[in-house]
């Protein structure tokens, strides 16, 4: 189930349309109805506020304007990788050593730069 703060990828007619964050879940008068509003992870970014059901935030269908639409919880993956290889957890611990090991860089500022 989605919750506030969650990403989401909304399907308009069973394809992928946009991603979004759920920004909050406010209860309607009606039970077990919600106003979530989503921010639009688009250019521009847009606030939308849709009337849904908590089974709606559960990856379950639902219609507007009779076109089929469906919101999925985004899980970000845990392990590191590297290309599309899953590193181990020996690879791991040596790359987390290395970056550790490794001097800091400068920072430069960018607004100095500018100036001249």
């Amino acid at each position: 189930m989605a919750y506030e703060n969650d990403n989401v990828l909304i399907y308009y007619e069973d394809k992928p349309l946009v991603f979004g964050r759920i920004e909050s879940i406010e209860p309607n008068s009606k039970p077990n109805w919600y106003h979530v509003t989503i921010l639009l992870l688009q250019i521009p970014l847009q606030k939308v506020t849709w009337i849904l059901k908590d089974e709606y935030l559960n990856n379950q269908e639902f219609t507007m304007e009779s076109k089929r639409m469906r919101i999925e919880d985004v899980v970000c993956p845990v392990n590191e990788s590297i290309g599309n290889e899953s590193l181990g957890s020996e690879d791991t611990k040596i790359l987390k050593e290395a970056s550790k090991s490794q001097k800091k860089g400068k920072i430069i500022s960018l607004a100095d730069r500018m100036k001249r």
